[in-house]
C-alpha cells in the first residue's frame, strides 16, 4: 500500500465504497457506553399540518357536522367514538386495542407559537426547533434535551430517514440512518479500509458501525414499505443502547379531497405505531413513548375542493406503554365561531411543546427548570396533565 494513501484521500475515493456519507453514520462518533436512562422516546413530525378535527373528532359538539360536512363526521360516517364526546378516524382503528388497553392518548387544541402566515416550512422550522422565533436558533429541542443528560453517545440517539431531522440538530452526538443507505463494499475493498483507518481508533469504529448498520438496515426491514421499514429500524435499535429515535411521516397537506389522503396518511401513521410496539416486544414497549405532532392544524370549515386549508390549533397523537393514555387531553375550546381563532381555526389553547416537556421530564428525570428554560426557552410548561403512567 502506498505510503501517501492516507485517511484524507481514502475518504476523496469514498465514491468507490458506494456509500453516501449524508446518508449514513460513517462519519459519526460512536461509543456503547450504558445508555443514561432507561424510557424510550420516539418523536414523530407530520409534515404538512395534520387536520387534528377529523383525526379526533368533536362529534359532541352541536356545530361539528355541519362544518364537516364531506368528511367522516363522527360515528354516523364511521368514525370510532372514544368518550361520548370524541371520535376516531376510521383509518386508526386498528389502533383501537391500543386506546382500550390504556396505551393511547391525544391532546387537542395545542399549537407552537406560530401565528397568522400558516407557512410549512417555518411552521416546521418552529416546531423543530421549539422555540417562539427562529431568530438565532440553530439547533433542535431534542438535541437540547440530549445536550443535559450524561452518558450521552451518538447511539443514544438515531435521526431516521432521508429528510433533515432539525429538533435534533446541535453539539450533542447523533446518528444517522436511511432505509436507503448501502455500505456496498467488498470483503477487499474493507479490508483495505480498515487497515487505512486502523491508526485513527475514531474512524475505525465509525466504519464498523457503519458496516454493521447497513446490514442491521437490511435484516431489519426486509421488503416491507418505507414508513414500515423505518419503524422497524427504530424498533431494533429502541431494543438496545438507543434512547431516543425520531423521524417525519409527509402526507398530511389536505387541501383536496382530504377523505381519501388523510385515510392513507392515518394508515401508515398507524403502520408505524404498530410496527414499534411489535418491533420493541413487550418489555421495551412498556418504557416507550410515542410523540407524533405536526407543525399546525387546519381550517373548522370544508373548501371547495373536499380538503381544509393551513389552520392554527390541531392535535397530537400520543402512544406507548408508558403513556396514560385511554383518554383526550387538552381544554376544548368549543366550535362556535366566536370561539375560533380568526374566526376560521381551531382555537388553541396549549402549547404543544407542554406536553412534550412533561414526557421529558417523566422518561429523563430532567427538572422543569432545565425544560422550560433549556429544551424549550420561554415555554410556560403549566401544571403536569400525568401523561406518563
Amino acid at each position: 500500500m502506498s505510503p501517501t494513501l492516507n485517511r484524507r484521500a481514502f475518504l476523496s475515493r469514498s465514491a468507490l465504497v458506494g456509500c453516501s456519507l449524508a446518508a449514513s453514520p460513517l462519519l459519526t462518533r460512536v461509543s456503547f457506553a450504558a445508555a443514561p436512562w432507561e424510557g424510550r422516546l420516539v418523536v414523530i413530525i407530520l409534515r404538512g399540518g395534520m387536520d387534528g378535527l377529523d383525526v379526533v373528532q368533536p362529534h359532541g359538539a352541536p356545530e361539528f357536522a355541519a362544518l364537516r360536512q364531506g368528511l367522516s363526521a363522527g360515528p354516523a360516517g364511521g368514525a370510532v367514538d372514544l368518550d361520548g364526546f370524541f371520535a376516531l378516524h376510521p383509518a386508526l382503528s386498528p389502533l383501537m386495542p391500543l386506546w382500550r388497553a390504556g396505551d393511547l392518548g391525544f391532546v387537542h387544541a395545542v399549537s407552537t407559537p406560530y401565528r397568522d402566515k400558516r407557512s410549512h416550512f417555518d411552521g416546521q422550522d418552529l416546531l423543530e426547533a421549539g422555540t417562539s422565533s427562529l431568530e438565532g436558533v440553530r439547533d433542535g429541542w431534542l438535541n437540547r434535551m440530549l445536550t443535559l443528560l450524561p452518558g450521552v453517545e451518538a447511539r443514544t440517539a438515531f435521526a431516521i430517514g432521508q429528510g433533515e431531522m432539525k429538533l435534533l440538530a446541535g453539539p450533542a452526538p447523533v446518528a444517522d440512518w436511511s432505509p436507503d443507505a448501502d455500505l456496498a463494499i467488498s470483503s477487499q475493498a474493507l479490508r483495505l479500509a480498515d487497515l487505512v483507518m486502523q491508526e485513527d481508533p475514531a474512524l475505525h469504529a465509525a466504519l464498523a458501525e457503519a458496516t454493521m448498520l447497513s446490514a442491521d438496515g437490511d435484516a431489519a426491514t426486509g421488503k416491507a414499505r418505507p414508513h414500515v421499514r423505518i419503524a422497524d429500524f427504530a424498533a431494533e435499535q429502541l431494543r438496545g443502547e438507543t434512547r431516543v429515535a425520531s423521524f417525519s411521516i409527509n402526507g398530511w397537506d389536505t387541501h383536496n379531497r382530504q377523505d381519501r389522503a388523510l385515510s392513507r396518511a392515518l394508515e401508515r401513521l398507524g403502520d408505524t405505531i404498530l410496527a414499534l410496539r411489535d418491533g420493541v416486544g413487550p418489555e421495551i414497549w412498556q418504557k416507550t413513548a410515542i410523540i407524533a405532532m405536526t407543525e399546525f392544524g387546519r381550517t373548522v370549515r370544508v373548501n371547495g375542493t373536499g380538503g381544509t386549508d393551513h389552520g392554527t390549533g390541531g392535535a397530537m397523537v400520543l402512544a406507548g406503554g408508558a403513556i396514560r393514555g385511554g383518554r383526550v387531553y387538552g381544554d376544548w375550546p368549543g366550535l362556535a365561531e366566536a370561539d375560533l381563532y380568526d374566526r376560521r381555526d381551531l382555537m388553541p389553547t396549549g402549547d404543544v411543546r407542554a406536553p412534550a416537556a412533561w414526557i421529558m421530564r417523566a422518561l429523563t428525570g430532567l427538572d422543569r427548570t432545565a425544560l422550560d428554560g433549556t429544551v424549550f426557552p420561554g415555554l410556560d410548561m403549566g401544571r403536569d396533565p400525568g401523561l406518563l403512567l
